[in-house]
C-alpha cells in the first residue's frame, strides 16, 4: 500500500507500524517544521457492529490526552478527519522503548532506577487525575522510556473522562494482569484504579514477576481474592518497607489504597531511601498476553468517593507461607487461544516445622464466601509443629477447579479430586522454580510434567493442611493446601533429568542462598 502524501496539514514521511484497525505514520508539520506521529483509523476497516465504539474510543484518546500538558505524558496536538474518511490523531513523536521490552529482554533494573521510573509514572498519573482523566490501562506496553530514562505514558484510548457518558458502569476495560478489582467487577473506576495498576508495575519492577498471572478466570480470581507473594520473598534486595508500599498499592478495596499519586510517590521514595542495598533487580518474565480487554460485566456497583486522608503505611507481617503465587509453566498448546499463559518464579520457604498429617478423606463441605468481592481466601488453621526432615520444606498453594466442567457433573468427589490435584501440581511447580529459571521450565514443561509434576506422591511427604473448598463469585472452586515437600529430592530429579535427557536447565537467578548444579 502506497503512503498518502498528506493527512490534514501534515506531510507523511514513512510508516512506523500498522495493525488491524489502522496505521501509524511519521509525519511533519510543515508550518513549524515539527515531526509528529500520526495514528490513523479507517471506518471501512472496522467491523460494522464495532465501528461506532472504536471510533468513539479513538476520539476519546485525543480528548483525554489532549487536555493534559505534562512532560511524562505523550502530547496530543490535533484530532482530524481526512477527505477520504480517515480519522487521525497527530501526537508527539517519541523515540524510545516500551517498558515491556525491557522486561521481555530480561534486563536488570536497579532499585535507584525503579524509583526514578515509578516517580515519573506517578507524576503523570497525578496530573491526569487532577484534570479528571483516569487512564484505565496502565501497563508496561503503555509506558515508554526515552534514552535518558524519561518516562512517557501513552495510549489514553480507553481513558475515562469525568462528565463523559462514553463509558458506562458495567463495562470491563483494561489488560487482565494489570486490572484492579473494581475493573473486573465492572464498577465505576477513579484514579485509585490506575494506582492499583501502577502497583502491579512496581511489583514487576521489583521482582521481575507479575503478581497475578494465569488464564483470564484465574487472574480475576487472584485479583479479587488473593494477596501475591510479597516482593521481599522473591528478591533479597527488597526490604519490608517496600513490601508495605506494594501491599497498600494492591489493596483490594480502593479506600484502603493510596488515595492519590502524591501519597503513593512519597511512601515509595521513603521506602527506597531506607533501602541499604541498591544492587540490580533480577528481571525474568514470560510472555503473557497483554492485550487490552474490553467486554461486559454484570456488576454495576460504584466505588467509594476518594477521601483526602491516606492511612499510614504499615510494613506487612513477614509471615510464611504466603498465598498462591502465579502458576508456572506453559499450558498445552491445545488450550484455547484466549488462555493467558504465564511463568512465575518460585519461593524458598524457611518455615517452622509442622507435624505430618494425612489429607482429609471424608466428605468436603462447600463454603460460599461472603458477598464482598475482594474478601481474601481464609487461611487454613495452623497445624501442630515439629521438626522437619532435612531437605524438606513447606509450600502452600491454592488449587482451582471449574464446577461447570462436564467432567464434574453430579460428581462432587471428582471436583474435589481435581482441586487437590491442581494444588499439588502448583506446589511442585513452586518447588521446581526454586532451582530452574521460568523460561527454562517453559521450554521443557512437557518433560517436567511427565517426569516430575505428574508424580506428586513421590515428592510431597505429607499434606499438612487442606482448607474446605470455596465457591467464588468468579464461578471457580478454590481450596488451599499446605504440604511438606522433599525439595532436595526435586533437585536430585532435576539433575538426573539433565543427565538422562541431556536437558540444559538454566539455573534460577533468584535467591542467591539456593545452590543447585543443573
Amino acid at each position: 500500500m502506497s503512503l498518502p502524501a498528506r493527512l490534514g496539514k501534515y506531510d507523511i514521511l514513512r510508516e512506523l507500524g500498522h495493525g488491524a484497525m489502522g496505521i501509524v505514520y511519521e509525519g511533519r508539520d510543515p508550518v513549524i517544521d515539527r515531526r509528529v506521529a500520526i495514528k490513523t483509523l479507517k471506518r471501512e476497516q472496522l467491523e460494522r457492529s464495532e465501528a461506532d465504539e472504536v471510533i468513539a474510543r479513538f476520539k476519546r484518546e485525543a480528548q483525554a490526552a489532549g487536555r493534559l500538558n505534562h512532560p511524562n505524558v505523550v502530547a496530543i496536538y490535533e484530532y482530524g478527519e481526512a477527505d477520504d474518511g480517515t480519522a487521525f490523531i497527530a501526537m508527539e513523536f517519541v523515540r524510545g522503548r516500551e517498558l515491556k521490552d525491557l522486561f521481555d529482554a530480561d534486563e536488570r533494573i536497579p532499585l535507584s532506577l525503579v524509583g526514578q521510573l515509578m516517580g515519573q509514572l506517578l507524576d503523570a498519573l497525578g496530573h491526569a487525575h487532577r484534570h479528571g482523566v483516569t487512564h484505565r490501562d496502565i501497563k508496561p506496553a503503555n509506558i515508554i522510556l526515552l534514552a535518558d530514562n524519561t518516562v512517557k505514558v501513552a495510549d489514553f484510548g480507553v481513558a475515562r473522562i469525568e462528565s463523559s457518558n462514553l463509558t458506562q458502569t458495567g463495562t470491563v476495560i483494561g489488560t487482565p494482569s494489570y486490572m484492579s478489582p473494581e475493573q473486573f467487577m465492572g464498577q465505576t473506576v477513579d484514579g485509585r484504579s490506575d494506582l492499583f495498576s501502577a502497583g502491579v508495575v512496581l511489583y514487576q519492577l521489583l521482582t521481575g514477576e507479575k503478581p497475578f498471572t494465569g488464564a483470564l478466570t484465574t487472574i480475576m480470581h487472584k485479583v479479587l481474592k488473593e494477596d501475591p507473594t510479597w516482593p521481599s520473598v522473591l528478591n533479597v534486595h527488597v526490604n519490608a518497607r517496600l513490601d508495605a508500599v506494594v501491599r497498600k498499592a494492591l489493596a483490594k478495596r480502593p479506600d484502603e489504597r493510596f488515595q492519590d499519586a502524591v501519597t503513593f510517590r512519597a511512601a515509595l521514595d521513603a521506602a527506597l531511601a531506607a533501602s541499604a542495598d541498591t544492587e540490580a533487580t533480577i528481571v525474568s518474565l514470560s510472555g503473557d498476553d497483554d492485550g487490552t480487554l474490553v467486554t461486559q460485566a454484570d456488576a454495576t456497583l460504584a466505588t467509594p468517593t476518594p477521601v483526602d486522608r491516606a492511612p499510614a503505611v504499615e510494613p506487612p507481617p513477614r509471615v510464611h507461607p504466603v498465598n498462591t503465587p502465579a502458576r508456572r509453566g506453559p499450558l498445552p498448546f491445545a488450550m484455547a487461544a484466549a488462555t493467558l499463559v504465564a511463568v512465575s518464579a518460585g519461593v524458598w520457604f524457611a518455615l517452622k516445622p509442622a507435624a505430618d498429617a494425612p489429607a482429609p478423606t471424608g466428605a468436603i463441605e462447600i463454603v460460599t464466601p461472603a458477598a464482598a468481592p475482594a474478601a481474601p481466601v481464609p487461611a487454613p488453621s495452623a497445624a501442630p509443629e515439629r521438626a522437619l526432615d532435612p531437605g524438606v520444606t513447606v509450600i502452600s498453594a491454592i488449587g482451582l477447579a471449574d464446577p461447570s466442567d462436564p467432567r464434574f457433573a453430579n460428581d462432587q468427589a471428582a471436583l474435589v479430586g481435581a482441586l487437590r490435584d491442581d494444588a499439588r501440581r502448583q506446589i511442585l511447580e513452586k518447588a521446581v522454580a526454586l532451582f530452574v529459571d521460568p523460561k527454562s521450565v517453559n521450554s521443557h514443561y512437557a518433560l517436567l510434567q511427565d517426569r516430575l509434576l505428574d508424580r506428586s506422591g513421590d515428592f510431597i511427604q505429607a499434606v499438612l493442611e487442606e482448607a474446605p473448598p470455596e465457591l467464588g463469585k468468579d464461578g471457580l472452586m478454590a481450596g488451599a493446601v499446605r504440604a511438606a515437600v522433599r525439595v532436595r529430592q526435586v533437585q536430585k530429579s532435576l539433575n538426573q533429568m539433565s543427565e538422562d535427557e541431556r536437558v540444559d536447565f538454566i539455573r534460577n537467578n533468584g535467591d542467591p542462598k539456593i545452590s543447585v548444579a543443573v
